[in-house]
């Protein structure tokens, strides 16, 4: 009787023990900041977002897609923006059933709880080739911004070649009033500066009709030194032209701006 028991205390710690050696590589794997052990891709949500074999979604890091839905007053409802099916068609035909690798910047997740990646099919970044093909836009969130560069470059040439969303950007040049009925599109937006707001992390524009331009502080690096000794002094009530992908706000439309190319002075 007392063998059986000893036998059975040793198999309940060998089974504790595989259990907890499993877990610990869980947490390892998914605080590491390094690329990855391969991983299954089982779905492709939108031209952003993916969804793993482990159950984990991934939002891809330094991009923003258009967005496949909106909501009112009955909730999410499907709803795409221009270039967003094609966004997440292309998407698919990078990476859904195959394997990918995972490289983490300095946050590991978003508010949704979903993982934030550079995602990898061999050695090539699918969020760079995203840009570059123009089916996506640069999104710099500090502080995950390790490859600004190289996706500042990809969009430059991206909309000098005008591939995908870029090809209609510059033909309709929306007034700020109509900024809130384009929530979730990429418009170039006219519109005059009132003032300024600068804090440590971003400097926002603030426009005409509630619209707001927000420029993130390692961003502001790219534009000329005046603007973050004195952003009223270059900017206030002066005309701009801005692009970008329209997001609301607590309740007001904004675009980030990531490169003064998206930018213009008027006057």
């Amino acid at each position: 009787m007392k063998n059986k028991r000893s036998k059975l205390i040793l198999i309940f710690i060998l089974i504790a023990g595989l259990v907890t050696a499993r877990f610990l590589r869980q947490i390892s794997y998914f605080t590491s900041s390094s690329l990855n052990k391969e991983l299954y891709v089982v779905k492709v949500i939108d031209g952003d977002t993916i969804e793993l074999s482990t159950g984990e979604k991934v939002r891809y890091i330094g991009i923003d897609t258009p967005e496949l839905r909106k909501r009112d007053e009955s909730g999410w409802v499907y709803s795409p923006a221009p270039y967003a099916e094609e966004a997440k068609d292309f998407n698919r035909k990078l990476v859904e059933g195959r394997i990918v690798r995972l490289e983490f910047d300095v946050q590991k997740r978003d508010r949704y709880n979903r993982l934030l990646a550079y995602v990898y099919i061999g050695d090539e970044m699918v969020n760079l080739e995203m840009v570059s093909q123009g089916y996506a836009m640069i999104y710099t969130y500090p502080p995950n911004v390790k490859y600004v560069e190289e996706f500042l470059s990809a969009q430059k040439h991206a909309r000098e070649d005008k591939k995908g969303l870029w090809i209609d950007l510059e033909k309709d040049i929306i007034a700020s009033s109509a900024a809130g009925e384009n929530i979730g599109f990429i418009r170039m937006v006219e519109t005059q500066v009132l003032n300024t707001y600068l804090s440590e992390r971003v400097l926002i524009l603030n426009c005409r009709d509630k619209f707001k331009v927000a420029i993130f502080q390692n961003n502001l690096a790219y534009f000329p030194k005046v603007v973050m000794r004195s952003p009223d002094t270059y900017f206030r009530h002066k005309t701009i032209k801005v692009y970008g992908l329209i997001k609301d706000y607590k309740g007001t439309p904004e675009i980030i701006v990531n490169d003064p190319s998206q930018l213009q002075i008027s006057k």
